[in-house]
């Protein structure tokens, strides 16, 4: 297992271990964010453990030009029951995405130290979140990287049924409009397959980033 240092280093992709593992400890700081996600790599670790860095072959992403939209998710879409914003309560939603409950999670992963590195992101232009709201109140997002014409999803929360799907949608035909060619989602979940994400493999997606990032 490849050990980091404080030099602003990741080793080759090939490295990684059949699970993605490439390497561990490091920071959290913003030009090694910055660099893991313009490499393909990104931070998944419980907050008790040293950080961990991840490059899974192969990879989930989302074509948005693909995406797929229930019927049941197309009247959600056009009946007004949620508002639609971007950027307006980046803070929020990644606190939400924080603390709400999921079936089948204990906890979160995402630690106040990955929070604040990630706000800080927010605050220089590249971390992004969507927003779905009900009555004034935030019932639904997510967030994410955006480097050129990749997006890297991070985290969604949902306090309303479909709310976070809503801003995903919503949030993918935008992405889509800005010419973004390819959403990372990294793991497999059956939610966003049945919404037309797949595997690719980790070669495609270097080379995508590569030549849609802007690295």
């Amino acid at each position: 297992m490849f050990i980091l240092t404080d030099d602003l280093y990741f080793p080759p992709l090939d490295m990684a271990d059949e699970d993605g593992l490439l390497a561990i400890g490091g920071d959290l700081d913003t030009d090694r964010l910055l660099l893991a996600y313009k490499s393909g790599i990104f931070p998944w670790y419980n907050e008790d453990e040293p950080i961990c860095w991840w490059s899974p072959d192969p990879r989930f992403v989302l074509f948005p030009a693909l995406i797929k939209i229930s019927n049941s998710m197309k009247t959600v879409l056009q009946n007004g029951s949620f508002r639609f914003t971007i950027n307006k309560a980046f803070t929020k939603v990644i606190q939400q995405c924080k603390t709400v409950s999921r079936k089948g999670q204990a906890g979160t992963w995402i630690s106040p130290a990955m929070q604040q590195a990630y706000i800080q992101l927010h605050e220089l232009g590249y971390a992004h979140s969507a927003e779905a709201w009900q009555d004034g109140n935030l019932v639904g997002g997510l967030y994410g990287i955006r480097l050129g014409g990749i997006f890297f999803g991070e985290s969604m929360f949902s306090s309303k049924s479909n709310a976070s799907k809503f801003a995903f949608i919503k949030y993918v035909q935008f992405l889509h409009k800005e010419n973004v060619k390819l959403i990372d989602c990294q793991l497999h979940t059956n939610h966003l397959q049945s919404m037309g994400a797949r595997m690719i493999e980790r070669k495609l997606f270097s080379e995508m980033l590569a030549a849609h990032s802007g690295i």
